[in-house]
This record gives structure tokens, C-alpha cells and sequence, in this order.
């Protein structure tokens, strides 16, 4: 299992103490609410490539998620904290592959990671698209910087950009 130390050379992009509504009737943390703190973490992850609200707009272009895979590692209970990492895993011209990783800072466990492959959207034609050239160049950058890492992603082994 990856060490939480390497988790933590990558950039956080949400992080979240888990309220009493989060809970299940098993006291831990219900399943929907992981999604919602992931989709949380891909709005910063996304604006950190150059794809935020003003470029949503300006371009008339987004995002399409188009395969997810969640695991669910450890769990996560009422007044714990929990920060999401990502990780870029590879690219084409119109896909991205990501991971997210959810670390619970308070038991310093990993307790879930959802790994992502979604596209470039132009909206007026509600289909996938390349991404622009200033986009693609910071996405190669942060794939770059990734790949330097000296440990691998725990990928489910089936998802490819």
C-alpha cells in the first residue's frame, strides 16, 4: 500500500471535516457523500489546469466524466477530516486519467480512491473535443511532474485516457 507521505507530495484540492448528516445507519460515512467530496476536489483540480468557471463560460466548453472506479478503504466517521489529493495518470487529445485519493488526516489512514477518466467538452455540441493547446500544455506539465514520482498509482488496471 502506498505511504501516506507520498500521498501527500501531491497537491490537495479539497479538504472537509464529515458532519453528522454524513453518517449511515452504521455510523460511518454513507457511500454518497464520497462522491460529493470528490466531485468536491475535481472542481480545484480542474481550475488548476486552466478548465474553471470563467473558461466554462468564455469557451463554451467543460468536462464529461466517463468511467469512474471507487474503493473503499477505511472508514470514515462524524467530526473526522479528510483531504483529496490527485494524481494525473495519463492523457490523449480529448481524455484525461486521474486519481483522486482521500485521506483521513485524523487516523492518518487512506480511506478511499477514485479513479476517474473524463473528457474535454464543447457544450454547444454536448460532445467530447480536444483540449485546447494552453490546457493540453499544463496537462502534459502536471502528467510530467507526476511521473517523476517514485511510486505508482493503485490503478484498477482496466481504464485508459
Amino acid at each position: 500500500m502506498i505511504d501516506i507521505a507520498q500521498i501527500q507530495q501531491l497537491a490537495c484540492f479539497h479538504r472537509a471535516t464529515i458532519p453528522e448528516a454524513y453518517l449511515d445507519v452504521m455510523g460511518h460515512m454513507n457511500i454518497r457523500h464520497y462522491m460529493g467530496l470528490f466531485d468536491d476536489a475535481a472542481w480545484g483540480f480542474f481550475a488548476a489546469f486552466g478548465m474553471d468557471e470563467a473558461y466554462y463560460h468564455s469557451a463554451n466548453s467543460g468536462a464529461f466524466a466517463l468511467e469512474q472506479h471507487i474503493r473503499y478503504l477505511a472508514e470514515v466517521h462524524v467530526g473526522e477530516t479528510v483531504a483529496i489529493h490527485t494524481r494525473v495518470n495519463g492523457r490523449s487529445v480529448k481524455r484525461i486519467h486521474f486519481i483522486h485519493f482521500m485521506l483521513n488526516e485524523t487516523t492518518g489512514k487512506l480511506a478511499a480512491t477514485l479513479e476517474v477518466v473524463g473528457s474535454h467538452a464543447n457544450l454547444a455540441t454536448r460532445r467530447t473535443s480536444p483540449f485546447p493547446d494552453h490546457i493540453a500544455a499544463r496537462l502534459d506539465q502536471l502528467l510530467a511532474e507526476h511521473n517523476q514520482l517514485d511510486w505508482q498509482a493503485p490503478l484498477c488496471g482496466v481504464m485508459n485516457p
